[in-house]
């Protein structure tokens, strides 16, 4: 039967064309603002020029005289045209800040063009005064010079995540039901449909492997440096690409459902969000405003009583341009736009930029012991043998290479991992109860646990007792009526656990875990890792309390878990933690979540946050503190020793701090740790 739903003639489904049409405005509002304020830089520049050349203070200073009829008509004529053209950004922002109640940037950057050219044309016309046009004019240019970098910061730092949106193929080879390929639109895909993936392309959507087997390369998508063996029954993203087999893909998710859509729309959701050092940022951006709009007028008045209104108006026009909240406005989002878009590419995803700011500040991580610190699968911790190790992990998987029970199949497995291949086996056995038997070139093979032994009336020595402790399952392999070896089984610990737990104890923080598993496993778990404290025998809905429990004594508590019974825990503490989410990163109980099954990851997102508030706050004391010492100098603090700024120079100091900003913030992805 065919496929009905690949009639369709290439449109994408409803919400995908959303999806797709939202991102194209975000990058598109971005794209526009830096085509605006570029176009209005350079036809102001342009206007500035003539200005500049008739200007009879620019003509006194290098020495030249050009008169041209109606000079002044002209002057006012350009003036105007780069007041009104060149200025509207700013005039339109001061508006829309008003109305709003919330004066900022734009109103002062509004109220010193508009001080400046009004004054002017009141000067010549009236008072016949001086004028600022040139001032005017070049003010307004690094004004839009500024607001330009600016822009162009902004889209750099939207780019890592505009380069997700890009890694995803626009084709797919669907396998019909004929067994023909046919190349479809990736957007016309559905979940069930089968699709070929050759060498070196990309996944079209989240599936699972039906067949062949290959390495796939993650690293864009989930950080995971390494490429992934892929096998059938495998789960396969989107967006990965694919080594040197072939693999056929049944989809499974498609759209808003697939891992990257649900990345997008939480990173999206995270650079949007506000946070506590953006409402600082934009307390003290309101502040200024008005210290700057006091200081302005104090100047004036000053000035105009000591020296005259035409000094006065240049001193208070240089305050209210110098003391433009602009890199204050930039601080925080800029860095919060990279640090979310980087950590993102490396696997780490922020729900909450609250939680991401706050997981800084944790003195206690708290971690799910199954499936966090565990692999949370049944398998082989430690082989002790007498003789040769692979030899005796030849003759445990000669016997247990055609059972399907747990112990047997972990042992086949691991023997396999090896490299040790099983031998034929006569006069194979079951001992109901106690193990298994069979005879192998020659050799007796007993295999069982401690019952076994019972059986056959062998005392296990020292050396081998101190195997059975921790929780674990032993399994004794006799050979010709003699103990060779042991190998136990239990759930295995990740490697980078160890060094995870060993990290966070570095950075000063201390570590707990909490497991449903008895006393015994949990011990074995915690000694092993060098937790020193632990809750043991927990069940889901009390580890909760435990974590509320931990946070009366004073911790500032993160939890780390899976995400599913977890839940309660995770949000119950003050940062929740969603560790080894893979594709399924709609876990709501989490305020960050990292796609890696790697504890390890835990102290590099703490490192993370701390780095990118670190970088927050460099931003703040630059934005902000640098007005301590240049609005004196607007003011014209030091006239009597020389040391004068005009405005033009002030708005090259204003655009100067906003560069400073936007370079410090780039500057977090060289500090950034490895994925």
């Amino acid at each position: 039967m065919e496929h009905k739903q690949h009639d369709i003639k290439g449109e994408n489904s409803a919400p995908e064309m959303e999806h797709r049409k939202h991102r194209e405005n975000q990058v598109g509002g971005h794209a526009h603002h830096i085509k605006e304020f570029k176009n209005r830089f350079f036809i102001s520049l342009l206007l500035t020029v003539p200005i500049l050349a008739l200007s009879p203070m620019v003509q006194s200073w290098f020495g030249f005289s050009l008169k041209v009829p109606y000079q002044l008509e002209i002057i006012i004529a350009l003036s105007s045209a780069v007041y009104f053209y060149g200025g509207w950004p700013f005039l339109k922002g001061a508006a829309s800040e008003i109305k709003k109640r919330l004066p900022g940037m734009m109103t002062l950057i509004a109220t010193a063009i508009s001080v400046a050219f009004f004054y002017s044309i009141l000067s010549v016309l009236f008072l016949h005064g001086n004028e600022f046009f040139w001032e005017l004019a070049t003010l307004i240019d690094i004004m839009l010079l500024g607001h330009w970098i600016e822009a162009k910061s902004v889209m750099g730092a939207s780019r890592a995540l505009e380069e997700l949106v890009k890694i995803m193929p626009t084709h797919a080879h669907l396998v019909l039901e004929t067994g023909e390929i046919k190349d479809v639109m990736v957007s016309q895909l559905r979940p069930g449909d089968l699709v070929l993936v050759r060498p070196g392309e990309k996944i079209p959507s989240d599936g699972r492997v039906e067949e062949g087997e290959s390495h796939v390369n993650e690293s864009l998508l989930t950080g995971e440096s390494a490429p992934v063996h892929k096998l059938p029954g495998s789960k396969v993203i989107g967006g990965a690409i694919n080594g040197s087999g072939v693999l056929k893909v049944k989809i499974e998710k498609v759209g808003e459902d697939t891992y990257l859509s649900q990345v997008l729309n939480i990173v999206k959701k995270a650079q949007e969000s506000r946070s506590r050092t953006q409402d600082l940022a934009n307390r003290a951006a309101a502040v200024l405003f008005y210290v700057a709009l006091l200081a302005g007028t104090i100047t004036f008045a000053v000035w105009a009583f000591v020296k005259s209104p035409d000094f006065a108006l240049e001193r208070m026009v240089t305050v209210l341009v110098i003391a433009c909240p602009h890199a204050l406005g930039l601080a925080i989002p800029l860095v919060v736009a990279i640090s979310t878009a980087i950590t993102a590419r490396r696997g780490i995803l922020v729900r909450d930029r609250k939680a991401f700011e706050l997981v800084k500040d944790a003195n206690a991580v708290v971690f799910d012991k199954t499936g966090t610190l565990t692999e949370g699968k049944f398998g082989v911790s430690e082989v002790f043998s007498k003789v040769d190790e692979a030899e005796l992990l030849s003759l445990a998987h000669s016997l247990e290479q055609n059972s399907e029970h747990i112990i047997a199949r972990s042992i086949s497995e691991y023997a396999e991992s090896k490299k040790v291949p099983p031998r034929q086996v006569k006069n194979f056995r079951a001992i109901p109860g106690k193990g298994v038997y069979g005879e192998v070139e020659g050799k007796k093979v007993y295999l069982g646990g401690a019952n076994l032994l019972d059986e056959l009336g062998i005392e296990p020595a020292e050396e081998f007792k101190r195997f059975t402790k921790g929780g674990k399952t032993p399994v004794y392999i006799v050979v010709d009526g003699e103990l060779v070896g042991i190998i136990t089984l239990s759930d295995r610990i990740r490697e980078s656990s160890r060094r995870a737990i060993s990290k966070l104890k570095g950075m000063g923080i201390k570590v707990f875990m909490l497991t449903g598993d008895s006393e015994e496993v949990a011990k074995w778990v915690a000694e092993e890792l060098g937790i020193e404290q632990y809750f043991a025998g927990v069940l889901p809905h009390e580890k909760a309390e435990k974590i509320e429990l931990l946070k009366k004594q004073g911790y500032r508590v993160a939890m780390v878990g899976d995400g599913i019974n977890d839940a309660p825990a995770l949000v119950t503490a003050d940062v929740g933690i969603a560790i080894g989410a893979g594709t399924d990163v709609a876990i709501e109980s989490a305020d960050l979540i990292l796609v890696k099954n790697d504890p390890e990851a835990v102290p590099q997102l703490i490192d993370i946050s701390r780095r990118t508030y670190g970088k927050m706050v460099q931003n703040l004391w630059w934005a902000a503190g640098y007005n301590i010492v240049t609005i004196p100098l607007a003011a014209g603090a030091l006239y009597w020793a020389g040391v004068l700024i005009n405005p033009a120079f002030g708005a090259v100091l204003m655009s100067l701090s906003t560069v400073i900003v936007a370079v410090n913030s780039q500057t977090l992805r060289k500090f950034m740790p490895a994925g």
